[in-house]
């Protein structure tokens, strides 16, 4: 193979594909292919934008994830902290889609559908716990950029193809069977922790008795996280780097509608010229990772994603513009594929080896929390009061910050001081002489 491909097909960015597809599933189950199924049982409108809050579990799931790191499972314990927790977390999973599968979608009594829809959320967001921690464990820190590459490659597909593939059953055999097959999408998780075994690079926390095990899977994960100097710096990064950019993206299909795009065109270039883009982007980003380092990749695509916003700017201000809106749709997405990987890759190699699972968590968490609260409460009313050109020019200058801190980060050597042991412990880390955040 060329040397650009080969290390995506090693053994740990192969897996990381299979755990992407197994987290990506139940994001859609209670996303998009949720929205399918209550619209088609005649629940009205507002009542299934609610539905959407369901997600917002995922930005919590910090507050339990300590248990993952910290509590051993009885018998299924001895294959190892990761791969149990790796089992029982996918058969919840299974077992949160088989009962959204059965549960009733009653226009005059949607309590129940909630309740199934916040099953899957908290099962998914505690599978997203583990495979996050057993994917960061398994690769080297050489590996880090090509294995985050892969993982998005298996959550993009995960998620699409989990809610296709409902679709395609609903229509022939109904949405409980839909559900029920595509709960099979958790196995792949479950199968690569029995194949791999548990990670050679895991390191348990310290033994200690009764109340004191307790606190310390609770806390030390953070404690250890704000210990480092200029934690408070790196945290800041974390909530502010993609504010811009998330605002921007869950506006643009009001601006496609408001420009009078069809859905014919919206599904061509938007789904799957978009899905093309993103591929690519995902593929750049691993090989620039590789051959630029962390810190000038982080940097370059910190810039890129601002920029990017550039461009619904000038699609706004042109109007409706076929070419124009596969210009700005192409850029985004290789932007946000490309930036997805490397951020991800700096994110992982962030975690200490003992509290990977806890500070992955956290990280992950608030990396997206406060564009998605700024965006449910003012992106609509700051389109009303700006227009579109402005509100993109605006999402663009409040993406600069987050490339200055990080910017500064580098200047100030802050980012290697940052890295954990995920980034510097085994082949490729500073141990071995090789600087991971070069």
């Amino acid at each position: 193979m060329p040397d650009g491909v080969r290390p995506y097909f090693e053994a740990g960015p192969l897996a990381s594909f299979a755990l992407g597809l197994s987290s990506g599933f139940p994001f859609a189950m209670i996303g998009a292919t949720l929205t399918s199924r209550l619209a088609q049982s005649g629940i009205d409108k507002s009542t299934i934008t609610a539905f959407t809050l369901t997600i917002l579990v995922y930005n919590l799931k910090f507050l339990w994830a300590w248990i993952i790191d910290g509590v051993r499972i009885p018998i299924l314990g001895r294959l190892g902290q990761r791969v149990s927790w790796l089992i029982v977390a996918g058969v919840l999973v299974i077992a949160a889609v088989a009962n959204m599968a059965m549960a009733q979608a009653d226009p005059g009594n949607v309590w129940p559908m909630i309740l199934a829809a916040l099953l899957v959320a908290a099962a998914g967001a505690t599978y997203d716990i583990v495979i996050d921690g057993y994917r960061i464990e398994i690769l080297e820190p050489r590996q880090l950029g090509y294995g985050s590459g892969m993982s998005q490659y298996g959550w993009r597909i995960g998620s699409a193809g989990a809610g296709a593939l409902a679709l395609v059953v609903a229509a022939r055999a109904g949405w409980e069977a839909a559900y029920l097959v595509c709960a099979l999408f958790a196995l792949p998780a479950i199968i690569t922790g029995l194949v791999l075994g548990e990670p050679e690079r895991h390191r348990p926390p310290a033994e200690r008795k009764g109340l004191a095990t307790v606190l310390k899977s609770i806390w030390g994960p953070f404690v250890e996280f704000f210990q480092r100097q200029g934690a408070v710096i790196v945290l800041i990064f974390i909530l502010v780097h993609k504010v811009g950019d998330t605002l921007a993206n869950l506006t643009f299909r009001l601006l496609f509608d408001d420009l009078k795009f069809s859905n014919d065109e919206i599904a061509f270039y938007d789904v799957s010229l978009g899905f093309l883009a993103y591929i690519i982007g995902v593929f750049i980003g691993g090989v620039l990772y590789a051959r630029m380092g962390m810190k000038r990749s982080v940097l370059l695509s910190l810039v890129l994603m601002a920029v990017s916003n550039l461009s619904f700017a000038a699609l706004a201000a042109a109007g409706h513009s076929n070419i124009g809106m596969a210009g700005a749709i192409g850029f985004e997405n290789i932007a946000s594929g490309f930036g997805g990987v490397v951020v991800i890759a700096y994110f992982s190699a962030l975690t200490d080896l003992r509290f990977t699972a806890a500070q992955y968590a956290l990280i992950s968490a608030g990396a997206s929390i406060l564009g998605r609260l700024l965006t449910g409460t003012t992106a609509g009313e700051l389109i009303k009061a700006m227009g579109y050109v402005n509100f993109y020019l605006f999402t663009t200058v409040i993406a600069l910050p987050g490339v200055l801190i990080f910017w500064w980060m580098m200047r100030t050597g802050l980012v290697e001081r940052s890295i954990g042991t995920a980034g510097t412990q085994g082949e490729g880390g500073e141990e071995n002489g090789e600087g991971a955040a070069a």
